[in-house]
């Protein structure tokens, strides 16, 4: 038998084997079967059981080195469901001589685990239980696969069955009653995207990273050799580039195949909206010249180095570009794409939105290659350009309250109510102003003598801004700022106990099922409203479309309002978490409150987008076309009307 190898070199060697091993084909497959035995009103017994892989040694539970991570643990869907810490071990294991630790506990023959769960009571137990089984397992000398995930359902005796539904065979929304609302529903044109996504790029330009390089580069361009057409040919090329590296980042969300709600999933994840107010507070930070982000030097210097004349060297010139300007670039593209791309497009939508941004950051390159005299026209590098990245670290700081603000609308923390949150914008506001005009100054500031005329105008502008803003933190008529609605928390997500302006009396149900029963008491139609805590248009059609009288008034009493938030976090009951298959054929694992509705509006009324309004009849049959985002209140009372009158005439056919 080898010599042990001392512990800290064994632990760094079996580290690195696993790494080196990660991706490899050398692995084991273990057959497990899961079943359960009662033992209790709301107590089971989960066993494990696998037979043997010749060759792959299977560590016992008993065996454990949090180092390396070798540990067998089951995990759930719901965290309220108890169960203990370690397994029971059936099949007793044996003990092996290994290279890396000398003896360990494992099975070379069949093994069986058991571990006990605990149900809150009985009726909340399902009929079929999902989970998963993380495992170690390897073989001599060196080689292990920590945590290997085996996803299992078992059946639990004396289980409720689910009566979870998400696709609605009665609702054929491709042939409603009257053929009125959208014939394509759209939370967003692929130009609007293509555009926002411009406007970034021309952003971009005017920041330290990128607007130095336009008259360098287009000099080196137009003044190689003696062939000016090559020149002009080459500073084309370089913008193509330019564009096409943008538009290539958003190629692999086509080429895994990603599930429809993704990107809407992705701009109202919690945890991925509290990264992104990390991130953007580290850039305004550095924005304000108190550090500098930059890339690894080996990734800017390897592309630098490949920059050529041919067109390859042209390429990597480009991609050298995009590389060095990140630091200016990231947060612009991240503040105005993430919140826009809400997935109805899928990820068409965001290769869209960074072509726009890459072609809005190429265009001045190949215009100046073309005109150079207009180069003459562009104003000089110098300490302006300082105090853009200065205001735009402030407009950083705006953007990542907005991320912030988003999380705890989903998780209904109560921390960014809606006077914090414009009255942050304010402070912010304040602070640009007091910048600008020469009383605030950062690490890298001259000393203002001089008020230029784009500087002044910039004060007004920010100062007319911010004074829009104030009534905003006032319990006050005026507090209702139109101009940004949707953006701040909801007008009833205040810190005033009363808030004048928000609506009362009239609260949507939040459950499906009993919008149903409720509207077959009252015989009314359904109006189904799928919408998130995190979204902007939402709350535009909430605070300027649902408060007109004539909306208000179908609303309150010709219909059953439903509001399903497709991003609500909340766990369902463990009977109602389900896997179900869609019609694309994937499997879909139901768990949140927000799974099951973006679940079933996809299945049912073929779209992702919020909010999108639909109308059915107590028996669940279409009575319209849905409808996206309307910000008319003429518009959206026409469709309500629309379908009341197809409520009518299924009435009149009974």
């Amino acid at each position: 038998m080898m010599n042990k190898l001392p512990r800290p070199v064994a632990l760094i060697t079996a580290i690195v084997v696993f790494h080196l091993h990660l991706f490899s084909q050398d692995t084991a497959s273990f057959p497990w079967k899961v079943t359960s035995k009662k033992t209790g009103d709301a107590s089971y017994d989960l066993i494990f059981s696998t037979q043997p892989v010749r060759g792959w040694l299977l560590y016992a539970p008993s065996q454990l080195s949090p180092e390396l991570e070798i540990t067998t643990e089951l995990r759930l869907n719901d965290s309220s469901i108890f169960h203990g810490a370690k397994f029971s071990e059936i099949a007793k294991p044996k003990t092996f001589s290994n290279t890396l630790w000398g003896a360990v506990k494992g099975y070379d023959s069949a093994a069986s685990w058991s571990i006990n769960i605990q149900f809150k009571d009985k009726d909340s137990v399902p009929a079929r239980l999902p989970g998963k089984l993380l495992y170690t397992y390897g073989r001599e000398p060196n080689l292990y696969y920590p945590n290997t995930e085996f996803p299992f359902i078992v059946e639990l005796e004396g289980g409720i069955t689910s009566d979870t539904t998400v696709k609605i065979s009665s609702i054929d929304i491709r042939h409603p009653v009257n053929n009125c609302g959208d014939d394509e529903v759209k939370d967003k044109s692929l130009l609007g995207i293509f555009l926002l996504g411009l406007i970034g790029g021309f952003i971009a330009l005017i920041t330290p990273c990128v607007f130095p390089m336009i008259p360098l580069t287009v000099s080196f361009f137009t003044r190689q050799g003696q062939d000016r057409k090559k020149g002009i040919f080459k500073a084309v090329m370089y913008g193509f580039f330019i564009f096409l590296i943008y538009v290539l980042l958003s190629i692999p969300f086509h080429l895994f195949n990603a599930s429809p709600q993704i990107l809407n999933n992705i701009s109202t994840n919690v945890w991925l909206n509290l990264f992104f107010f990390a991130v953007f507070i580290l850039f305004a930070i550095s924005f304000f010249g108190f550090f500098e982000i930059t890339l690894p030097g080996a990734l800017a210097n390897t592309a630098d180095s490949r920059s050529g004349l041919g067109l390859g060297g042209i390429f990597f010139m480009a991609f050298t570009l995009a590389i060095v300007s990140f630091s200016c670039t990231g947060p612009i593209l991240g503040s105005l794409l993430v919140g826009a791309i809400s997935g109805s497009g899928g990820p068409l939508e965001l290769s869209f939105g960074m072509g726009g941004f890459g072609l809005g950051l190429a265009l001045p390159f190949a215009i100046f290659a073309v005109f150079p005299n207009w180069l003459q026209a562009i104003p000089k590098s110098g300490g302006w350009l300082n105090s853009v990245k200065v205001v735009l670290g402030f407009l950083e700081l705006a953007m990542a309250i907005k991320f912030l603000s988003n999380a705890d609308l989903v998780k209904q923390w109560g921390l960014v109510k809606r006077e914090i949150f414009i009255g942050t914008w304010c402070v912010i506001g304040i602070a640009i102003v007091l910048y600008l005009s020469g009383r605030i100054r950062f690490p890298h500031d001259s000393p203002v003598r001089k008020f230029s005329k784009g500087r002044i105008a910039f004060i007004g502008l920010f100062t007319l801004a911010t004074l829009y803003l104030i009534p905003g933190v006032t319990n006050s008529k005026w507090a209702n700022l139109h101009l940004i609605s949707g953006f701040p928390p909801p007008l009833c997500y205040s810190v005033y106990k009363n808030p004048v302006n928000c609506k009362r009396g009239f609260e949507p149900l939040r459950d499906y099922k009993e919008a149903l029963k409720r509207a077959r008491a009252e015989n009314k139609p359904v109006l189904i409203d799928f919408t998130g805590w995190a979204c902007v248009n939402c709350r535009r059609m909430e605070e300027a479309v649902w408060t007109d009288p004539i909306v208000d008034s179908f609303m309150r009493k010709k219909y059953v309002v439903v509001s399903l938030y497709v991003d609500e976090g909340r766990n369902l009951p463990v009977p109602e978490q389900i896997t179900f298959t869609t019609s694309a054929g994937k499997q879909e694992s139901i768990v949140t409150v927000g799974d099951k509705w973006a679940n079933f509006q996809i299945e049912n009324f073929h779209a992702t987008t919020q909010p999108q309004y639909a109308i059915v009849s107590p028996d669940q049959k279409a009575l319209t076309k849905t409808k996206a985002y309307t910000p008319d209140p003429d518009k959206f009372a026409e469709w309500l009307q629309c379908g009341l009158d197809a409520f009518g005439k299924v009435k009149s056919s009974k």
